[in-house]
């Protein structure tokens, strides 16, 4: 069994299109998905899919940093109603990108503070998004550490330092596509990991591993990472994905 800690698989909306995506996991042993919700608008998406399968998907509930505009307090009340009545396995994906645009710093800040806040209240981990920012995310976590704060860094694609640093807080690291192209350096990074400490995942529609990098991702393709991994560790690819979704089931609970 592989789990596929984070995907936008619901950006699928035509369901017979999505029947196939899904087919073509179960064919691969990928049973459980993480599904991490960007803004208002995937709510819904969010939620079509947990129902259609209500086995495999769950859904996490947050604002994504590059949502954080001039009116985020409005979006971040709307996105906390929105949970009362959803069963909700983790606040996210949540943190910090300064790729894009970064003008609005303290504007994510002040979100990402917020949302580890309703993690800490229900009882949740959280998926952390940090692009071109692992100062400010950590600046972030460390003042907000207690023993309540875990979660994933989702798409970590550190140095050795920033992986030890997360895991020293009590973070897991996310592994995706990045893994199998040839010069990211992530499996030099994985070999001083343990894997007892990351969790796998696709982020589709984005990052294809190879042999599809550069076309839209899916959560299918997750076997391409598992394999790499296996590779780097010099285990079984069974192992691989039963250490990994073990470590999962650990993060969120189910």
């Amino acid at each position: 069994m592989l789990t596929d800690t984070h995907t936008h698989l619901y950006y699928e909306t035509d369901a017979d299109k999505l029947a196939v995506l899904m087919g073509r996991c179960f064919e691969q042993g990928i049973t459980r998905l993480f599904l991490p919700n960007v803004d208002m608008a995937s709510v819904t998406k969010i939620d079509l899919m947990v129902q259609r399968y209500p086995e495999n998907c769950f859904a996490m509930a947050g604002l994504h940093p590059c949502e954080v505009k001039e009116d985020y307090e409005d979006l971040l009340d709307q996105i906390c109603e929105s949970m009362a009545d959803r069963e909700i396995c983790a606040i996210g994906e949540i943190g910090i990108d300064l790729y894009w645009d970064k003008s609005t710093l303290e504007h994510q800040k002040a979100a990402f503070r917020e949302q580890i806040n309703w993690a800490k209240d229900m009882e949740l981990p959280i998926v952390i998004h940090c692009r071109e920012a692992f100062d400010e995310v950590f600046e972030v976590l460390e003042a907000e550490q207690d023993e309540q704060l875990s979660g994933i860094f989702h798409c970590f694609t550190g140095n050795i330092d920033q992986a030890h640093r997360a895991i020293g807080m009590g973070f897991y690291l996310g592994i995706g596509g990045v893994v199998t192209y040839k010069n990211s350096g992530l499996d030099e990074v994985l070999k001083q990991v343990p894997l007892s400490s990351i969790v796998l995942e696709t982020d589709s529609p984005y990052l294809a591993p190879v042999p599809f990098r550069g076309k839209p991702n899916e959560s299918s393709y997750l076997v391409h990472v598992a394999r790499k991994v296996a590779e780097i560790y010099g285990r079984d690819q069974e192992e691989i994905a039963a250490i990994t979704t073990e470590n999962s089931k650990r993060i969120f609970g189910k």
